[in-house]
């Protein structure tokens, strides 16, 4: 990003909202909506720096704005902040009305209250001699904000939006803090209401991104989001898609429309996941475009009123998928397609999804079915196994995904070997697999192994076991706690065995727990007894228990899940 389109620095709010500076929230900006928990951790953070002993400072987090000239500046993350400070402001101003109402001090006290109005919340043009408020909000609040929060005066309760109702329950609020903050200690109530106002100004911080066009905040979303601090780029999307409909004449069913459908697809998403699902769904129908890249891509694309409705059905038909793919328990897809689903969501393997977006928008249901399953063939082969980065198997997912959504590829067979360069061979495959260490110390681990290990007693008892069931576990036959010589391996021995795929089977829960540290010899007695015919070879097969036989059991799962993880046609 070039510098002159990006600048950063530390405001106090006295800096921010001083020196002529005005700042609105786009119009299609959220509705305000916090609630009696942000008021109450904001108003307590303020009254801690007053302490004596407080902090000098309370930092409010990133504030992204974007202006082209310094002077205006659109709100595209913060505006929750920035409304509620503001309305602090007037709940003193109130209490100054109050006190010049009731003849106290009214003279000073009315100075006090114009220049704080003035210098915080408004004041007339010295060209035009118009009002200009210092923060304009949305087009659902603004209205009610400068009709009846900034004059002060009565405020109606009937007919509003909830929101609306919001802003009013915000200002009573901490109307009543304010008053119970004068109340609270002595002195002259103007002059310490003055200095609230100042304190909250000087003490408050905010780190202020200023960008100079929509591309440069997207950018600046995921530049933040991934340092761990979440903005949302879901609306800025949604503040330009509105924008396009906005140009010219304004046709409010269009908006309503908009906003509706989009507020149903978010809500149904968690506005969190929602970055995500653009994507996938984007690279379902197109080309291939990276997160950093979406929003560009997308303005470039989307530029019409028919354009961002064609946008919202497809997203609106892909939805479904993307949902029941991400939380495959709360489907209703066939339990075959919940189930390989619920594996993808196991080994946290999330490449294929535009191209079962595709395939599900294409495929019948058998076909699709017979997709997901190969995409979890794939995924066992390159991700759990193979472990191979995973930059090329996304483009290629992509690609094939575009060639389906274009109808170039019409049926399973051709899509399959359109995937073959992200497929292991049989060779690779095996020998990976023979090798594979998973520490199951690790949760997500545990459950893969738990999958392989189920898989491969279904294959040698045709008995089907949930990998997530809690009525067995993992037997490492080398332990995991094993003390020091333990069969005669050595510590060193141990930690590069322990987790070798060639060490793990399965027990009954009970059994695994009553086994602990013994000797193999009195394991092996129980193995032989055990319900999981995987087991009982192993016993069966092995008279002792050392690094060459955990080697040569290792290498006969291998070639168990060779056959187990195959889509034939790409073997």
């Amino acid at each position: 990003m070039a510098a002159t389109n990006f600048k950063t620095e530390n405001n106090t709010f006295r800096k921010l909202i001083g020196n002529g500076l005005t700042y609105r929230i786009p119009r299609f900006q959220r509705d305000y909506s916090w609630t009696h928990e942000e008021w109450e951790d904001l108003w307590l953070d303020l009254m801690g720096t007053l302490k004596d002993d407080g902090e000098s400072a309370h930092y409010m987090g990133y504030l992204v704005l974007q202006s082209a000239d310094d002077k205006t500046f659109d709100v595209i993350d913060g505006q929750q902040r920035l409304t509620t400070i503001s309305i602090i402001v007037l709940a003193v101003l109130k209490n100054f009305q109050r006190l010049i109402e009731a003849g106290n001090e009214a003279e000073p006290n009315w100075r006090r209250q114009t220049q704080i109005q003035q210098t915080y919340i408004g004041y007339l043009d010295p060209v035009t001699l118009v009002a200009r408020p210092k923060l304009t909000l949305n087009r659902n609040n603004n209205n009610y904000f400068q009709t009846y929060l900034v004059p002060l005066g009565h405020l109606p309760q009937r007919g509003f939006r909830a929101s609306e109702h919001l802003l009013r329950k915000t200002f009573e609020w901490f109307d009543k803090q304010v008053s119970a903050y004068l109340k609270a200690s002595s002195g002259n109530e103007g002059m310490r209401l003055a200095k609230l106002v100042e304190d909250l100004s000087d003490r408050l911080f905010f780190t202020v991104i200023t960008v100079t066009d929509e591309l440069n905040a997207y950018k600046v979303f995921e530049t933040l989001n991934s340092r761990g601090v979440r903005l949302s780029a879901t609306d800025l999307l949604k503040n330009y898609l509105f924008s396009v409909l906005d140009r010219g004449e304004e046709v409010d069913h269009e908006l309503r429309s908009l906003e509706d459908r989009w507020e149903s697809i978010v809500g149904r998403l968690q506005s969190e996941n929602f970055p995500d699902f653009l994507r996938v769904h984007w690279n379902s129908r197109r080309s291939f475009a990276r997160q950093a890249d979406l929003f560009k891509t997308i303005r470039a694309g989307v530029n019409t009123a028919q354009a961002v409705f064609q946008l919202l059905r497809d997203m609106e038909e892909d939805l479904d998928t993307y949902l029941a793919l991400s939380s495959p328990e709360a489907s209703d897809w066939p339990q075959a397609d919940k189930e390989l689903a619920g594996v993808l969501k196991t080994f946290r393997v999330r490449q294929p999804f535009p191209l079962l977006l595709a395939g599900k928008r294409a495929f019948d249901a058998p076909e699709f079915t017979a997709l997901l399953r190969a995409t979890v063939v794939i995924s066992m082969r390159f991700n759990v196994i193979g472990s191979y980065s995973t930059a090329e198997q996304e483009r290629k997912y992509n690609e094939v995904a575009e060639r389906v959504a274009k109808r170039d590829l019409d049926t399973l067979g051709p899509t399959l070997l359109a995937m073959r360069s992200i497929y292991p061979d049989d060779s690779a495959f095996r020998a990976a697999f023979a090798e594979k260490i998973i520490r199951t110390t690790d949760s997500r681990n545990n459950k893969v192994v738990r999958f392989i290990l189920c898989a491969l007693e279904k294959r040698l008892s045709n008995q089907d076991y949930s990998f997530t069931s809690d009525a067995y576990n993992i037997e490492h036959v080398l332990p995991q706690n094993a003390p020091d010589g333990w069969g005669g391996f050595g510590n060193d021995d141990a930690d590069a065995l322990i987790y070798r795929l060639g060490n793990m089977t399965l027990l009954q829960s009970g059994s695994n727990r009553d086994l602990g540290n013994v000797p193999y010899a009195e394991k092996r007695a129980v193995y032989q007894q055990s319900g999981f015919a995987v087991t009982r070879k192993l016993a069966t097969d092995n008279a002792e228990w050392t690094a060459e036989r955990i080697a040569a059991h290792q290498n006969w799962m291998a070639t168990q899940a060779t056959a187990i993880w195959r889509i034939a046609q790409l073997s």
